[in-house]
């Protein structure tokens, strides 16, 4: 069966990859806010929050984010968007039990969810580099995310709110990352010994 190649213009391209960064910023700024301990975005976070959504393409996006945990959770949703439209990996992750595009959630503790991350399955291409740099960035924002979740467990317990449930989140951000990363692993393996059974979603 021949490979299915996708063809994607330079520009759109080059226009996906900007938006990544300009998210990844944001997200970074985001952060950096939460574990100060603030509460509220400042205006022109929550503009560019905004205006990030209208250059993806949405013509009436939602109002702009009014607490950093809402600007934290429309970022993640950006990002899902771009890497989604990667060309190198036109067909989503899917899970068992999970409809077409419904994010995986699990619940750490009380009303507290975590988005967990999944690996990409082959590309259409079938170029296992092509691949393997989508599965090592998953791992990698896998990694950021509980890095970023740790540091949250560690200011709650320091100003003693709610601890239990930031451990919790922190937990499961571990786990997260740590499956990804043995998986990742097994796959790279079986690639390098020339198994077929590398390559299957």
């Amino acid at each position: 069966m021949a490979a299915i190649v996708v063809c994607v213009p330079a520009s759109v391209e080059s226009h996906r990859r900007l938006l990544m960064a300009e998210s990844d910023a944001l997200l970074d700024e985001v952060e950096n806010l939460r574990l100060s301990n603030e509460s509220d975005p400042p205006v022109r976070l929550r503009e560019a929050i905004r205006a990030l959504q209208i250059r993806l393409g949405r013509r009436q996006p939602p109002v702009a984010p009014a607490t950093l945990e809402a600007a934290h959770e429309l970022v993640f949703a950006v990002q899902q968007r771009l890497m989604a439209a990667n060309p190198k990996n036109p067909r989503p992750s899917r899970h068992t039990g999970r409809a077409p595009g419904q994010p995986l959630m699990t619940l750490v503790r009380e009303d507290r969810k975590w988005k967990v991350l999944t690996l990409p399955p082959p590309t259409l291409t079938g170029e296992d580099v092509d691949w393997m740099e989508l599965v090592d960035s998953t791992v990698e924002r896998a990694w950021d995310r509980w890095c970023y979740a740790q540091q949250q467990a560690v200011r709650a317990a320091r100003v003693r709110i709610r601890p239990n449930i930031a451990f919790a989140v922190a937990q499961a951000a571990w786990n997260n990352y740590w499956m990804l990363l043995q998986d990742a692993e097994r796959i790279r393996e079986r690639l390098a010994g020339g198994s077929f059974a590398a390559r299957r979603p």
